[in-house]
């Protein structure tokens, strides 16, 4: 029998706030074990919480990117359970009422090959709640201790329909949804640091079946990679247990990315478990259409209308967009190269490529580079108007990343403007064809690639600093002489 999968994603986001989501104690990472916390965070008996409108800003920011119906009036709900994490043993949360509804996330599947722009999907998503974070377990030997400088952290789930269906799907989802959430400064969604988390929930059922079959859900991913990984090897494993007669559990299971193995952890809980409840030390919120309005007019460019925007104003190769697009600020790098060049697909190349390797190499951010659009507009005003050539560039290029001198100012310097004195051209041309009678024989047969080899003898000769167009045009007639 063939069997399809239906999957569908919880993903959770810390949002990127000076303090945590119910007090003003100060929210981050890499601190000591438990300094960041306070009566409100460890539940002390008489603290209440306070909610944070940063935090309320963000969720409605992500809900108005992912084109959500954000809810007039949201409340706060007690998820009852019990474990060392939580010190108040309930997490403040959003049940029945959520902040955001609906709403969809663009992928873009891989490719059929290599550098080749792949489907686009739209996925859709079930809401987006806001809640708090909890502790942080760390494991030894014989005892767990509790870091609770995590807990009350504001985290938001971002919940989709159970509408992928494999686990490329999957990856090209959690790659475009970060993209959305680090343009829109709502988090760093760094998942070393727990920043972003993904749970997934997998069945499968016989392809032409609609009726969704047992879910298992998969924690421990953390990773994109793992959560492709994982995925495909929970389908796998369904399949065999149903292929040998076998029934499907609901479970949540532990995925271990290095083995590449799975291991039940426990019976998968049903919202009736935890007893939801209002909170009652929490008011529900109104959001007015003037709070809406004020979030939406600093909404950024969605990566992938951009890419398209790109296509058409600037006619860049997807080669070159995918590169570009998904890091807001090489994308305005870009434009403003392209600004002042006005040889876009020029300036595109050169930042894409060489940019990229020289910042690469040296281990730099882009805010680091010494290269700004300045240089990459002047450098290539100077290859289009023949005063370098291209090889003569890529090593302006290298030169301008190690010292930000300004193209004009290196050419000058060490003398790299290209040679256009015909006389001294002929010289080198003719050099060249006598240095190399069987290409000049091999031309004049009709084998045009021969020219190469004659033309390589005249950049030899000068250095590089022949003009490529001369030299082709005076070889030319040379040999038809």
């Amino acid at each position: 029998m063939n069997y399809e999968a239906v999957i569908g994603l919880e993903v959770h986001v810390q949002l990127k706030t000076a303090s945590k989501m119910f007090t003003r104690v100060a929210a981050g990472y890499g601190r000591p074990e438990n300094t960041l916390t306070d009566p409100v965070v460890l539940a002390l008996p008489g603290a209440l919480p306070v909610l944070n409108k940063e935090a309320l800003d963000k969720i409605i920011k992500t809900g108005l990117m992912l084109g959500c119906t954000i809810a007039p009036v949201c409340k706060w709900d007690r998820k009852n359970y019990f474990y060392p994490d939580s010190p108040k043993n309930y997490q403040i949360s959003q049940f029945d009422q959520p902040i955001c509804i609906g709403g969809l996330v663009e992928i873009e599947l891989p490719g059929s090959a290599r550098n080749v722009m792949g489907e686009h999907k739209q996925i859709p998503l079930t809401r987006i709640h806001l809640e708090e974070d909890v502790g942080k377990l760390n494991h030894g030997a014989s005892e767990s201790l509790v870091d609770y400088n995590r807990a009350g952290t504001p985290l938001m789930e971002i919940v989709t329909d159970p509408a992928l269906k494999s686990a490329d799907e999957a990856f090209a989802f959690l790659t475009a949804l970060k993209t959305i959430i680090i343009q829109g400064g709502i988090s760093d969604c760094d998942m070393e640091k727990g920043q972003m988390r993904c749970d997934a929930n997998i069945s499968i059922r016989p392809v032409g079946e609609t009726k969704l079959g047992t879910k298992v859900e998969l924690k421990n991913l953390n990773s994109i990679s793992y959560v492709r990984d994982g995925i495909a090897h929970e389908i796998r494993r369904q399949i065999a247990v149903t292929g040998n007669g076998g029934l499907i559990v609901q479970e949540t299971r532990d995925y271990d990315g290095e083995a590449g193995t799975s291991q039940s952890l426990r019976s998968k809980e049903m919202a009736h478990d935890y007893r939801y409840f209002p909170d009652p030390d929490l008011m529900p919120v109104r959001v007015d259409d003037r709070w809406k309005e004020r979030i939406r007019a600093t909404l950024p460019e969605l990566h992938f209308d951009k890419q398209r925007r790109f296509f058409d104003q600037y006619q860049l190769p997807y080669t070159i967009t995918s590169v570009l697009v998904p890091e807001q600020a090489l994308s305005d790098y870009f434009e403003e190269s392209a600004k002042l060049c006005g040889k876009p697909q020029a300036a595109g190349n050169w930042i894409a490529n060489d940019l990229l390797r020289e910042l690469s190499a040296a281990q730099l951010s882009l805010a680091d580079s010494k290269i700004r659009p300045a240089h990459v507009a002047g450098l290539v005003n100077l290859v289009e108007a023949g005063v370098v050539s291209n090889n003569i560039a890529k090593g302006i290029f290298v030169t301008m990343a190690q010292t930000g001198e300004m193209p004009e100012v290196i050419v000058e310097r060490q003398g790299l403007k290209q040679s256009a004195d015909t006389g001294e051209l002929e010289r080198w041309v003719a050099d060249a064809i006598a240095a190399n009678p069987q290409a000049a024989a091999a031309f004049k047969a009709g084998n045009e690639k021969s020219l190469n080899a004659i033309k390589g003898g005249v950049m030899k000769a000068s250095q590089g600093k022949a003009n490529p167009k001369l030299v082709d045009e005076i070889v030319r007639r040379q040999l038809s002489a």
